[in-house]
């Protein structure tokens, strides 16, 4: 279950890494319109909040990456913190932005908190 655990938190930590490269690199070109369905006028309007957005989902990634690399206990509470963070964060924006940011966000946060604390 350790194992699980690792590999779902570095997915997460991955798809983090995605999202930041989407929101702070690709948001005006092809593929960052696509991923929220911008034209190109309101991805150069909205480009510095993505910006922004995309600084804390490479935060999230670095704190996930800290924790899989730290020895334990700092690494198994650092998974646990980020873990939650993302939880949260996914939560919140599926409620204020976007439903499927639930699924696409805060689920494997879930499965990979589940993992680690059922690993522990």
């Amino acid at each position: 279950m350790e194992i699980l655990a690792g590999v779902l938190v570095a997915l997460v930590a991955l798809l983090h890494l995605y999202i930041l490269v989407m929101e702070m690199f690709l948001w005006q070109k092809k593929p960052g319109m696509g991923f929220h369905g911008f034209d190109a006028e309101m991805a150069r309007r909205t480009a510095p909040m993505a910006a922004n957005q995309g600084l804390y989902n490479g935060f999230l990634a670095a704190g996930l990456v800290w924790g899989l690399i730290a020895g334990d206990p700092t690494g198994f509470a650092a998974q646990v913190f980020f873990l939650s963070c993302v939880i949260v964060a996914g939560v919140y924006g599926a409620v204020t932005a976007n439903r499927r940011i639930l699924f696409a966000q805060a689920l494997p946060g879930a499965l990979a908190l589940a993992a680690v604390l059922i690993a522990q």
